[in-house]
């Protein structure tokens, strides 16, 4: 929980804005908030600078929450549904009425990308969400999956600030993204895009998704065309990050030791360095594993991830007590209410007795309903705040 703290978003935006306010405008202020963090930030934007020209906030529907001044949309994450793409319109037409001389204060956090969906032309939202389920069962690091949809969105790739222009605009960024590239958190609105179409397109063939895509989307990057550079260039930046939680964790945890490597790609690799970690201690892990879909099941990454530590636990044959917990820091794991998993030496036994079969569900997908047989869900509620993932093991 200092992890998740660390990243909260009112106190990491009104911390922003007082050691660095605004550049004073002759013009108005229009404030555009999007992702899981979205109503905290723009709570903490509107203290600062109270009476805007107009307000947009995008949220997901558990975070979602009035707030007075500003138009409050609640949308659909992993995938996109209509209320992103009435409030992705809502956000374009706020920006079509701004001129030279206004501001624009962009807030953006984890999950942007997918409440915030403006496909195209010729490419529909269901064709967006298709390809965006295409993509998280696909195993694709969230680079290249935000290179994807930064080329079938009018918003993603410094699109929102292409929109902006000729106004000044400033973005605070809370990353979501290992590595803080301000290009893939929620597809980077505000900055130059990751790559073009011709790339999203080998990727796409190279990790054997092309065909199975609608043929709208495969059309439209198949046509290649310049990537358009941004007229007015925009101020990011950073206020928050996974790295910074994992330093908090590390401040109230002194004797643990922080991972030196980020836990990214696939989620059995994850499983085999933090089950091979050798002799007491504590140690704290950060990052975003990827998950390949091919069963039916129910679960996330996170749940997978402990899941599979148990496993390995069991195969290693470890000795003396211990426990892991993985997490999104947001509160939610994938399609499901929980946040992820928390698993000891008896989280098998647990398993088995009430008939559920690991090894089985594993390969089904479903490490869902596994923990749950267990008690081994991690349930936090949503958090208000995202920055990936955040893990914890201890051995006595």
């Amino acid at each position: 929980m200092a992890g998740v703290n660390a990243a909260d978003p009112f106190n990491a935006v009104d911390a922003a804005l007082s050691r660095a306010p605004l550049a004073p405008c002759s013009g108005r202020t229009f404030i555009v908030a999007v992702g899981k963090a979205a109503g905290g930030m723009a709570r903490a934007a509107l203290a600062h600078y109270p009476d805007p020209a107009g307000v947009i906030v995008v949220t997901n529907y558990e975070n979602a929450a009035a707030i007075a001044g500003a138009q409050v949309f609640a949308a659909g994450h992993p995938v996109p549904d209509e209320n992103g793409l009435k409030a992705a319109n809502a956000v374009i037409a706020l920006l079509a009425g701004t001129r030279d001389g206004d501001r624009v204060l962009v807030l953006v956090s984890g999950g942007g990308s997918a409440l915030l969906p403006a496909p195209v032309a010729g490419v529909s939202l269901a064709d967006k969400a298709a390809v965006n389920e295409a993509l998280l069962g696909g195993g694709i690091e969230i680079t290249d999956m935000n290179l994807v949809r930064q080329n079938l969105s009018r918003l993603k790739g410094g699109g929102l600030a292409r929109l902006a222009a000729p106004a000044r605009l400033t973005a605070l960024i809370l990353s979501d993204v290992v590595g803080d590239d301000l290009r893939v958190i929620a597809s980077g609105p505000t900055v130059s895009p990751i790559g073009t179409r011709a790339e999203a397109r080998e990727l796409l063939k190279s990790g054997g998704l092309w065909q199975a895509l609608p043929e709208s989307v495969t059309r439209h990057l198949s046509s290649d065309a310049p990537v358009e550079a941004l007229s007015v260039a925009p101020e990011n930046r950073l206020i928050g990050s996974n790295a910074m939680s994992l330093a908090a964790m590390a401040a109230v945890a002194p004797q643990a030791t922080v991972w030196p490597e980020p836990m990214v790609g696939d989620v059995g690799a994850a499983a085999n360095v933090i089950a091979g970690v050798s002799g007491a201690g504590c140690w704290l892990f950060g990052g975003e594993t990827t998950v390949r879909i091919t069963g039916c099941g129910l679960g996330g990454r996170n749940q997978e991830l402990a899941l599979r530590v148990a496993l390995l636990v069991e195969q290693f044959g470890w000795q003396g007590e211990w426990v892991f917990l993985s997490g999104g820091t947001d509160g939610r794991d994938g399609p499901t209410d929980a946040a992820g998993g928390l698993v000891d030496g008896g989280t098998l036994a647990r398993m088995r007795a009430a008939g559920v079969d690991p090894l089985a569900a594993l390969a089904d997908n479903d490490s869902y309903h596994a923990l749950k047989a267990a008690g081994d869900l991690l349930m936090t509620d949503a958090t208000g705040t995202n920055v990936a993932d955040l893990q914890v093991l201890i051995r006595t």
